[in-house]
């Protein structure tokens, strides 16, 4: 391959950092959309990319192997490359920086998702386990085989959606949480309050107001004296953008660690663009910086990203000369798609299907739909008299619904919407 052929290759390529839902999606997205030039994709783990969502339950009983995407990658035309670490950003030279040398780029995009967080003073400690890849899984189905006791730290959606699954499995679970109550960050306490409840009813012993003071093989250690017996110990107290690796590549990081993407999701390196669990996007429907950690924002996501590549990033592709001034131009102001979804996500937890869709920050009217102590309910948060956010439990017509009601912004009827007899639908005024 002559030099001009070769750098003309790289001024055409498109490089996807991740291979998640956010990174696979990105790519088949950008074949699918009519991209041309090559197109990598660099994953830093040595499996074939697989879906999150599994590993939490099927994964964890044997139910599954494993959950790798159906995707053809050599079909697709897009070069796989696995157990490749990502190292750094050099925006000047496109390049990025991995473990087995720079690989150049035309375009490129960050779907790096989310490291979970560790516990202080447990990283090393025998029996102190995250969940967050497969091996993480593979790690753990041992331990749920055995019916070993386990103590899970943190009661948000992981931690719920774990001890979910060492009670299907017969495990002694406890749950230990530092806030007063389960989904503390996620939920008003209102809310949170009756899925408290289900702790108890699954079996599960559940510590609120409970911090962890140190974790020894074996037992933990709680801050007001208590021991706990734990032959192994799940840690899931939330997640902070995979993006250590971009510090002085001049891609804008929140205070938060999320990279600073606009509605378009281009970061403010030109070029460059970033999606999924390691991006913050603004959102003209909540009028905020939204940062979603869900799976169906890293698989809606990609479609606008790589709706963008395709329209706005043919400077990249059809300069030849790096550092050119067609090459280096993003044009901020052009149009193209605005990425402003509804977020939603769900979780199985305790036999129960939650489904929450939209943004409740800033509502300023909730109503309950049906009595929190049953089986099913649900609650809707309005403002200015619009639907902007559903928690379902186990009513997915009203999520349903809700969902659409929110991208409509109608206007509602709030004694209806109350009647959890009337149709979501039904309330329009």
């Amino acid at each position: 391959m002559s030099e001009q052929t070769e750098q003309t290759e790289h001024t055409q390529r498109a490089v996807v950092v991740g291979a998640g839902m956010a990174g696979v999606q990105t790519a088949v997205a950008l074949r699918e959309q009519g991209w041309t030039g090559p197109v990598t994709l660099l994953g830093a783990e040595p499996h074939q990319p697989y879906d999150r969502p599994p590993l939490s339950k099927a994964v964890l009983l044997g139910k599954a192997e494993d959950s790798a995407f159906d995707v053809d990658f050599e079909g697709l035309g897009i070069e796989l490359r696995l157990g490749v670490e990502v190292t750094g950003l050099r925006a000047a030279e496109h390049e990025v920086d991995t473990e087995a040398g720079p690989v150049p780029y035309g375009v490129l995009v960050l779907a790096t998702g989310a490291r979970p967080l560790t516990l202080p003073g447990a990283e090393g400690v025998p029996g102190v386990h995250l969940l967050r890849t497969l091996d993480d899984a593979a790690r753990l189905r041992p331990v749920l085989a055995t019916g070993s006791a386990v103590v899970v730290v943190g009661a948000g959606w992981i931690g719920a959606e774990f001890a979910t699954a060492a009670r299907e499995a017969g495990c002694e679970v406890t749950v230990v949480e530092a806030a007063d109550r389960v989904l503390a960050g996620a939920l008003p306490a209102e809310v949170a309050e009756p899925m408290g409840r289900w702790y108890a009813q699954a079996g599960a012993t559940l510590l609120t107001g409970a911090r962890v003071a140190s974790v020894e093989a074996g037992r933990v250690l709680l801050a007001d004296g208590r021991e706990l017996a734990a032959g192994a110990v799940v840690v899931g107290i939330g997640a902070r953008p995979a993006t250590d690796w971009l510090a002085g590549s001049g891609v804008e990081l929140g205070p938060d660690g999320a990279v600073v993407a606009d509605e378009h999701l281009r970061t403010s390196v030109p070029g460059v663009y970033a999606v999924g669990d390691c991006a913050s996007f603004p959102s003209a429907r909540y009028g905020t910086r939204l940062l979603v950690h869900h799976w169906d924002n890293a698989l809606q996501g990609p479609r606008a990203v790589a709706a963008n590549v395709v329209a706005q990033g043919s400077a990249a592709r059809d300069s030849a000369a790096p550092g050119s001034a067609a090459r280096d131009s993003v044009a901020p102001g052009s149009a193209g798609q605005v990425y402003d979804p509804v977020p939603y996500f769900w979780s199985e937890q305790f036999g129960r299907f939650v489904q929450y869709a939209g943004h409740h920050g800033g509502a300023d009217t909730m109503l309950w739909r049906g009595d929190p102590a049953a089986e099913t309910w649900s609650v809707c948060w309005l403002r200015d008299g619009r639907l902007v956010a559903v928690l379902a439990v186990g009513r997915p017509r009203d999520l349903a619904q809700g969902r659409r009601l929110i991208e409509s912004g109608a206007a509602l009827d709030p004694a209806r919407v109350a009647d959890p007899a009337v149709a979501l639908k039904s309330t329009l005024l």
